[in-house]
C-alpha cells in the first residue's frame, strides 16, 4: 500500500524538497555576500578605509592642518605606520591648498616653488583603493607648523595648461598621530 499516510514516503519527499530549498537559499545568500564583500567588510567598519589600513581616521579628515573640502566625494584612505594617504574628488582643491597653507592664495596653481610636475620618476600610490589618478599630475610639497611633511598629488587639466581638472582627484599624504 504505497502512498498511504504513515508509510514515510510523503515525509521523505517533503524533507528532500525542504533540503533543496535550504541549499538554494544558502547559495543565494553566499552569492550576495560575495558580491557585496567589499561593501560589508571594510577595515574598522569604515567604507572609506582601504584593505591594509592599520588605523582608523576620524569622520572629518584633516590633513596638513585643514579638513578636506566639504562636499568631497569618493573618499578613500590607507593608513600604515603613522602615515596616511587620503584620496578624494573635489572641485575645491585650490581652496583646500590655501587653507592648509600648502599654496598661498596669491600664487599661481603651478608655482614651482610649491610643487612640481609629476613624471615617471615619482611614485604614485599603489595600495590606495578607489578610482586611480589620471595624468597629467602635479605634486605639491609642504611642511606643517610642527615640521611634518605633507604632499598633495592632484590631477591637472589635460587641455588647459594652468588649471586642475574639474572636479579633480587628489591624494594627500601626511603623518597622523
Amino acid at each position: 500500500m504505497s502512498g498511504t499516510p504513515g508509510n514515510g514516503g510523503g515525509v521523505r519527499r517533503l524533507l528532500s524538497c525542504l533540503g533543496v530549498v535550504v541549499v538554494v537559499l544558502a547559495v543565494l545568500a553566499g552569492g550576495v555576500v560575495w558580491l557585496l564583500r567589499d561593501e560589508l567588510f571594510h577595515p574598522f567598519g569604515d567604507a572609506r578605509a582601504c584593505v591594509g589600513s592599520d588605523a582608523k581616521l576620524p569622520g572629518v579628515i584633516s590633513a596638513g592642518g585643514a579638513p578636506i573640502p566639504a562636499g568631497a566625494s569618493d573618499i578613500h584612505y590607507l593608513t600604515r605606520n603613522g602615515r596616511a594617504e587620503v584620496a578624494f574628488v573635489s572641485g575645491r582643491i585650490p581652496d583646500y591648498l590655501d587653507r592648509a597653507g600648502i599654496l598661498p592664495d596669491d600664487k599661481p596653481l603651478f608655482d614651482r616653488k610649491y610643487g612640481e610636475k609629476v613624471d615617471d620618476g615619482i611614485a604614485r600610490p599603489d595600495d590606495l583603493c578607489g578610482t586611480p589618478l589620471r595624468e597629467p599630475l602635479w605634486l605639491y610639497h609642504s611642511t606643517t607648523d610642527d615640521g611634518a611633511d605633507v604632499s598633495v598629488l592632484v590631477e591637472r587639466s589635460p587641455t588647459v595648461n594652468d588649471a586642475l581638472r574639474f572636479p579633480a582627484r587628489a591624494v594627500i599624504t601626511y603623518n597622523f598621530p
